[in-house]
């Protein structure tokens, strides 16, 4: 018989299968030799107390042969061939909004064309040299723009909280099958790596092409096609019928979805040219925290000083969130093992963002710090930009940074006790941001809701965690991109655009996700919606 039981387990045995047989035998009262098998189901760490221990859910067999999961069916095995004739649904952008809408238009009979305004990722790895060695950012393939989108060289972290909008083990099981390791089936906080993930995303794009869908890079779109809409009782409905690029070609469809991600603020500018309508959310700004990976193993591992820590652990993370004066200050896309790496997409501004190798070997830990920002905190910004006050502002702060950081790319900075202390010209710390850093006086550059509430969560978060704003933390500015400050807005049945019919705002751009998997499932979602609509 197949058993389903949770055991407590030391680092080193997690790997070992006799060890687990042995674990899971004592656990039911059997013999060894009764166990024919495990299989880990779901892995964490507990790290609360020493000795650090994994906690695991594993399926046992017993009193019977070992039979084992089968393997993942093929990528390409997943999805039908699009019959003809069929719909077309023009989607722009490839992050993961875009590639999980069109394989699931794959699996009901559409025919998805795929528009990037970027390169595919073998091609868009060699523009993130300049960024990186140059200060120059290519300005439509870089961090942010490219196949795959944001996630794919900001290490590809999968956890979210989204269990609710839709099956996330398929978003997984998707992966694995085009190429993700199988850990993350079962790892609580998920993670595939820089270094992976772009053979993931080219794996995709080969299946949705293997099928009939068509991707196409180096599109980027310009305006939107449209024609007088039904109606249906309400004022000045129009509908989508596609988009022309920037070139002038036109690419038609019947219906579009709009991935786009949080960066592509031409794609506002282009909903404001038709006059649809648009609404500003909350978003969060702050700057990246860098300290040593040396130092978090130590306290989250309860190591001694000095002591390395076990092979068998990896590289510790840590999350912290509190309020300050009404508003979140919360670490953001912490990056254990990782890189501060330049996100912008212009260059006049500088904007900073994490990653990490799947090894998660570097010997920095980095993470966003952030406060949170209402619309209401824009006043001056929304008279004069409206809905889209924040982008406003997150431009502003953008070109803040590029302009003391002293141009290329190099970022602002300060380390975190002097920030407290507001003592500007302290000796900047190594760092993994490579265009380089300036120490500054963030005080000056932040407005002051910012710093102080950034100050408040630093003193509460070293108290919590010795060393989090010490000596040997440092400041590096700015984290702006943590989500869009644009909430596209959509019927909450049909998840078309109220002044817009077959036009489908997605994912995170459009302000319904925050991170690969909850936009994976909104693309989908709204693929699904979206084949509603042309029945």
């Amino acid at each position: 018989m197949q058993k389903t039981i949770d055991i407590t387990v030391a680092p080193e045995d997690a790997g070992d299968s006799s060890a687990l047989v042995r674990r899971v035998a004592r656990a039911l009262g059997v013999g060894d030799s009764r166990v024919s098998g495990v299989v880990v189901r779901k892995r964490s760490i507990d790290a609360r107390r020493a000795p650090v221990c994994l906690r695991l859910r594993v399926a046992a067999w017993v009193d019977e042969p070992f039979a084992g999961d089968p393997p993942p069916e093929p990528g390409a095995g997943r999805f039908p061939d699009v019959p003809d004739g069929a719909p077309r649904v023009v989607i722009v952008g490839s992050g993961p909004a875009g590639l999980f809408a069109a394989l699931e238009c794959l699996r009901l009979g559409l025919r998805p064309v795929v528009l990037e305004r970027g390169k595919d990722a073998s091609a868009r790895r060699f523009d993130l040299r300049p960024a990186l060695m140059q200060g120059r950012i290519v300005e439509d393939s870089n961090y942010c723009f490219g196949e795959g989108g944001a996630g794919t060289f900001s290490d590809g972290k999968l956890y979210t909280r989204a269990t609710k909008r839709g099956n996330v083990r398929d978003i997984y099981e998707t992966l694995v099958a085009h190429g993700a390791p199988s850990d993350i089936l079962v790892d609580a906080h998920p993670h595939i790596g820089s270094n992976l993930l772009p053979k993931v995303v080219m794996s995709i794009r080969q299946t949705i092409i293997a099928h009939g869908g068509e991707v196409y890079f180096g599109v980027r779109a310009a305006e939107l096609l449209l024609e007088p809409g039904a109606g249906h009782g309400r004022p000045r409905v129009v509908r989508a019928v596609g988009v022309r690029d920037a070139t002038g070609r036109e690419w038609t469809g019947d219906v579009v979805i709009l991935a786009t991600g949080h960066s592509a603020r031409d794609v506002f500018d282009m909903l404001g040219a038709c006059g649809l309508a648009m609404e500003a959310k909350a978003f969060a700004v702050g700057v990246r925290i860098e300290h040593a990976q040396g130092w978090l193993d130590t306290l989250q591992y309860h190591l001694r000083r000095g002591q390395a820590r076990p092979p068998a652990l990896p590289a510790s993370r840590y999350s912290v969130a509190t309020r300050i004066g009404g508003r979140g200050v919360h670490s953001f896309c912490m990056c254990p093992g990782g890189f501060i790496v330049p996100a912008a997409t212009a260059n006049d501004e500088v904007v900073v963002n994490g990653m990490s190798l799947s090894r998660r070997d570097s010997p920095f830990a980095n993470a966003g710090l952030v406060v949170s920002v209402e619309p209401e905190d824009l006043g001056e910004w929304a008279a004069e930009h409206g809905p889209l006050a924040g982008v406003a502002f997150q431009r502003e702060l953008e070109r803040t940074a590029f302009q003391a950081g002293g141009g290329a790319q190099r970022a602002p900075s300060q380390l975190a006790a002097d920030f407290l202390r507001r003592k500007a010209g302290g000796e900047p710390l190594p760092t993994s941001y490579k265009p380089g850093i300036t120490p500054v006086d963030l005080w000056e550059l932040l407005p002051p809701g910012i710093s102080e509430r950034l100050a408040s969560g630093l003193r509460k978060f070293h108290r919590a965690m010795p060393g989090f704003a010490g000596p040997a933390a440092q400041m590096i500015g700015f984290e702006t991109r943590t989500s869009s400050p644009v909430r596209v807005p959509r019927d909450p049945e049909t998840l078309q655009h109220p002044e817009a019919e077959c036009l489908f705002p997605a994912g995170e751009g459009a302000g319904y996700a925050g991170g690969i998997v909850s936009a994976a499932l909104d693309g989908i979602r709204v693929a699904q919606a979206a084949a509603a609509a042309r029945v």
